[in-house]
Parts: structure tokens; sequence; C-alpha cells
């Protein structure tokens, strides 16, 4: 428990805005933010007793009287306000770590994290859960900070949590007791410096684990595997000879779980998500008909190669949240057709040439957002035709005028949104919207 402390919160968004009510009856909370926020969250906060100040930095609010910073999980290491706090001595953690210590005791605590495929990992692990009467709570990056469900959390319950990398940056005595790594690929350099620093940082999913604790890996994921050789958990891997998929289906210790034609998503991605859950699952309930009937009628995550539906010959797929390059790759995996990609958002230095291997599929590529000329240089050097769009409405613009019947349209960005977008949520939505009024 946090009491009589003075505290700075950096960032506001749902982690901040959350944070500062769970802390507001014990604690002086000021909660700054660069941008003018909902006035009745604002005032919600206010009637708390939470002092909201709108400033650029925050650094003016920030002396040796603040007890303590929470940062926003988004907010780089070199912001102005984060780097005072480490000169004054200042301790920084985020609303995880602060929620951390107001769960019960004997609360399970599952992490899933990874480059790509934690979001659908936590979604199927979670709802297999529910499915089998545990009593799971879902939050986390998946849309759900820790400090908001926190009070929901009762004795024994199973808290699933997806941890991102940012999260994890400022974790310090958190703990899970299971916990997950899907897979690791470069990303988020931008925010970590280079890649070395960036797996180190994924590793604390482990961190104050021994060996009552599970580890669960992916053993034909070479990162993964480098970065848990000394790890104090019980490791468990799957995608190895005894939990792995095949052309038939899934399997776990051997023996066949579901069959793939009783999955209603498809490609290799998923079925290596649907066995990182299924891993976990075990650990507390494993009805074989349960999972087919779940599996047989997910519909996959939003924003996640998302079938869009256009009432016409064309196939649209809303990939918002493919924000690296191994995730567009992937998408581009899963695509039968000609494929019209639109390709790009903020730059953090992405390698657009990690999409070389299946980016024969792609009959055009559309560019948007501050990569655009880069992109364009990337599909010269391919010889693969693209327009300069620079926004998302105007590529859907140039795509219409293009569309031929049978072709595919694919919104995989490989980028982050933070150029245009709040969040790649906001980018998928408006792709979605677009296409419903494509053809009106």
């Amino acid at each position: 428990m946090i009491e009589n402390k003075k505290i700075l919160v950096l960032g506001m968004a749902r982690s901040g805005y959350h944070v500062a009510k769970l802390l507001a009856s014990k604690n002086k909370i000021i909660v700054t933010d660069r941008s003018e926020q909902k006035e009745e969250l604002v005032n919600e906060l206010t009637n708390l007793g939470v002092t909201f100040i709108k400033n650029d930095t925050g650094i003016e609010l920030l002396d040796d009287s603040i007890d303590l910073l929470i940062k926003n999980p988004g907010i780089e290491p070199t912001h102005p306000c984060v780097k005072k706090a480490m000169e004054l001595g200042i301790p920084i953690v985020n609303e995880m770590e602060v929620a951390y210590h107001y769960l019960p005791a004997n609360t399970k605590i599952i992490g899933i994290t990874g480059s790509n495929g934690k979001t659908t990992t936590t979604t199927i692990l979670y709802n297999l859960l529910k499915l089998h009467n545990i009593d799971a709570i879902l939050g986390g990056n998946i849309g759900y900070p820790l400090s908001e469900v926190v009070a929901t959390v009762k004795d024994n319950s199973v808290l699933v949590l997806e941890i991102s990398d940012h999260q994890l940056f400022n974790l310090q005595r958190f703990k899970t007791d299971i916990s997950i790594l899907t897979n690791l690929c470069p990303t988020h350099l931008d925010f970590h410096g280079n890649y070395e620093n960036y797996i180190n940082v994924k590793k604390k999913i482990f961190n104050h684990h021994d060996e009552s604790n599970k580890a669960f890996i992916n053993f034909k994921n070479e990162d993964s595997l480098k970065i848990t050789k000394d790890i104090k958990s019980k490791k468990i891997y799957f995608n190895n000879e005894a939990n792995y998929y095949d052309e038939k289906g899934i399997y776990i210790d051997g023996e066949l779980v579901v069959s793939l034609k009783n999955i209603k998503i498809k490609g290799s991605h998923n079925y290596e998500n649907i066995l990182a859950a299924l891993m976990g699952l075990k650990e507390f309930a494993f009805d074989k008909e349960i999972i087919k009937n779940y599996l047989q009628n997910f519909n996959g995550v939003e924003h996640r190669i998302e079938v869009v539906d256009a009432n016409i010959e064309v196939d649209f797929y809303n990939d918002s949240k493919a924000t690296n390059p191994t995730s567009t790759l992937t998408a581009l995996k899963t695509m039968t057709k000609p494929t019209r990609l639109i390709l790009g958002g903020m730059e953090r230095n992405q390698d657009f040439n990690e999409l070389n291997d299946e980016i024969n599929i792609v009959s055009c590529i559309y560019a948007i957002g501050e990569v655009t000329d880069r992109i364009a240089e990337y599909a010269l050097s391919k010889n693969i035709q693209c327009v300069k769009c620079y926004t998302l409405d105007k590529a859907m613009e140039y795509i219409k005028k293009d569309l031929v019947n049978g072709e595919a349209v694919l919104l995989s960005p490989a980028s982050a949104s933070w150029d245009q977008y709040d969040k790649f949520e906001t980018r998928g939505e408006e792709f979605k919207k677009l296409v419903e009024n494509l053809f009106e």
C-alpha cells in the first residue's frame, strides 16, 4: 500500500487516470499531461482531491518534495521529467507496479509478453479459463490497466495480463506466477535504443521467479531461448517435439487437442498463439470439447488481420495492430490473392526489407505517414508500384480507383500510429469506416 506520499503522475491516458483514482484517498496526487483531457474525467479526479495540470513536460512540477513519479508506459526514458526524477533520486514506476501491491496475496498472475501474438494469446487464454469456470480477470496492455481492475480481484482469482515492453521497463517488485513469452524480434528500438536493451527488458517478465514459477517459452525462437538460459523458473517449451502444431492439428504432450479444421482463425502465427494459450490453460483446467467449441467460433482479435465486410468481391483486412515489419510479414503470409498493401506510419527506423520473403503477393503499395518517402524507395528497389498517399483517407481514394474484383486490400502498416493517431485502434477504426463508405 502507498500512503502519505506526494505523487506526480506523468501522462493521463487511461492508466494515469485509474492509478490516480486508486491512490487518491491516502495520498496527494498531481496528474500532468501535455494535452487537454475530457472535462468529466478531470472533474471526477478533482472531486477525489486530485490536481490535474496541463503542462508540456511536467518538469516544472517536479522537485524534491515529490516522493514518487508514476510514468505512463509510453513515455520514453529520455523524457526531461524522467531524467530530472533520476537526478533527484525519485523512484520511477508505472501503474502496473503500483497496482500489484494492492492485490490479494494469493492472486495467481499469468503474464504474457512477446514481440507478436501476445494480444491473441492473452484473449484466447482468458476466454478459455472463463469457459472452464475459472475466476479469471483480464488486464494490462490489452486495454484494462491493472489499477482499473484491481478492485475486482478476489482471493484465488487468476489474473491474465498482457504486458508490453513499455510496461516491463518500469516494473520493480512485480512478479508473475506463470510467464508466457510468445516470441522476440526487433521492434520498439526507438524507445530502447537497441535490440539488446529491448530483449533484456522483455526478460523482466521472469523477474523474481524461482523453480516454483513456470515459464512457457517458444522453442523455435532463438532469441527467446537466448534470454531465458539463466532464468530460475521451471522452463516448459512449446513449438517443440511434445507441444506443437502440424497440418492436422495442435498437440499438447504429444496428444491431439484440436484439429485445424475445427479452428476458425487460420495461419501458422495463430496456431502458435493457440498453442501458447493452451500451455497456460493446462495449469488450471483442460476440457478438449470446450476448447474445440471455442476455437470453432473465435474470429480473432480486432485490428489483427480482421476481415472487414465490404459486400463486394474484394477482401479487406484490418491489420492496424501490425506496428512492426515482422507483424506485417505474418499478415502477408496469410494472403492468397493479389494484395494492395497500405504501409507506413511513424518513423522508428523499421527495416521494410524484412517483408522481402512475402512481398511478391503485393501488387501495389500505398504509402502513408512519416515513412512515406522511405517506403517509396523500398517499393522501387523491389520493382513494385507505389503510390505516395501520406494519409489513410487518400490511400483509400486511390484504392477505390484501382480496385479489381478478386483482389485483397490489406492495412498492415509495419509502423506505429502515433504520427497521425493516438493509438493503432483509432487507425483501424478509421480504415473500417472508410471501407464501409467506399462504394456508397
